[in-house]
């Protein structure tokens, strides 16, 4: 009986011997283990989930030399889910090949015949770091805002894909009381960098925003505290671009801080577009910096679209001149789930994060 502890591997190898030896390896290390003796099985196999790692043979029946087969289930692997490890098993006259698959998004490799100790090693490693990633994951899900809510008459929706197994970008929705009546926050940043180092500064400056919401109804203040603190917090090179700001419902002003963020899109009910630009310098950047704030009315059917430069930068060969007419054209249509077609618009390997606001 496997113990729902135990760390599952699923291994792919088309030689019986091959599988049976790891299999008694893996077991012998504590682990459980799930075998395959094809790209197909293995594709199966994976779509039930629970592996901590897969562990894949580059050559199969149907192609004994070049790769492509192994290559090709590396890619699909990645694809259906990015965020379990894939070490890949090659012979050493085919270390090239070893090399392409790391390119290609594998975490590792073992050459045949292996060495016990070092399969054992890495093993431990990647599962290790599966599992912290996991944990990662779990605590950044729960600091994103639903994807579908209204804030203070807005509707507002939501969409965070992160480039890795966790990101660097923040969105956040907060909605707080005053003497004026109802007062929502929108914030999108992008943190400096990529992968866990990044998540856990956005998780630093999503703390320092989150502590100072007597602040959020006027973003200039609550920029000014927060970098303070940032830039106290974190190393010289450790910054964010930010946009944030705050909606009266009474008055229907909206008031804004863009901290060197793409120019958020303000698309007018009469199609009209303006762009909410930058007014500030980053957040960190500078202990003393000021930030400029900036105000914009608001009338029933406006939209506002913020995103990230996961977005913006989506297409090396255009500024984000697309990326405008593509809500111009979703806004037209009346689209509800604006932010999720852009999303899928947007084939970028940086973070991807849209927050739509439907006033």
């Amino acid at each position: 009986m496997v113990l729902e502890s135990t760390r599952k591997i699923l291994v792919v190898d088309d030689q019986p011997d091959i599988l049976e030896a790891m299999r008694f390896l893996l077991k012998g290390g504590g682990y459980a283990t799930e075998t395959a003796t094809s790209p197909e099985q293995a594709l199966l196999a994976a779509a039930k989930g629970g592996h901590h790692l897969v562990l894949i043979d580059m050559n199969y029946a149907r192609d004994t030399t070049s790769g492509a087969e192994g290559l090709a289930l590396l890619d699909m692997l990645r694809a259906r889910a990015p965020e379990i490890p894939v070490i890949v098993m090659t012979a050493w006259s085919t270390i090239e090949l070893a090399v392409d698959a790391m390119r290609r998004g594998a975490s590792d490799f073992i050459t045949k015949p292996w060495e016990n100790q070092r399969v054992l090693d890495l093993v431990e490693r990647q599962t290790a770091r599966h599992h912290e990633l996991s944990v990662a994951r779990r605590v950044q899900r729960r600091l994103l805002p639903p994807a579908q809510m209204t804030l203070a008459g807005v509707e507002c929706e939501c969409v965070f894909r992160p480039a890795g197994e966790v990101g660097g970008d923040l969105c956040d929705l907060i909605e707080t009381g005053g003497a004026g009546g109802t007062t929502a926050s929108f914030l999108l940043g992008d943190v400096a960098g990529k992968g866990t180092g990044a998540a856990m500064l956005m998780a630093n400056l999503h703390g320092a925003i989150r502590s100072n919401l007597d602040l959020a109804g006027e973003p200039s203040r609550i920029l000014s505290r927060v970098n303070r603190l940032f830039f106290s917090s974190t190393s010289p090179e450790d910054y964010a671009t930010l946009f944030f700001a705050s909606y009266g419902s009474q008055t229907r002003t909206l008031r804004y801080v863009n901290c060197a963020h793409p120019a958020a899109v303000l698309l007018r009910k009469n199609g009209e577009v303006e762009r909410l630009e930058t007014t500030s310098l980053m957040v960190g950047a500078f202990e003393n910096a000021v930030f400029e704030e900036r105000s914009v009315q608001m009338l029933p059917g406006d939209r506002l679209v913020v995103f990230s430069d996961g977005v913006s930068e989506a297409r090396a060969d255009e500024d984000d001149a697309w990326v405008v007419e593509s809500i111009r054209m979703l806004g037209r249509a009346g689209s509800k789930s604006l932010a999720q077609s852009l999303a899928l618009a947007a084939v970028s390997t940086d973070d991807v994060t849209i927050i739509d606001l439907r006033f």
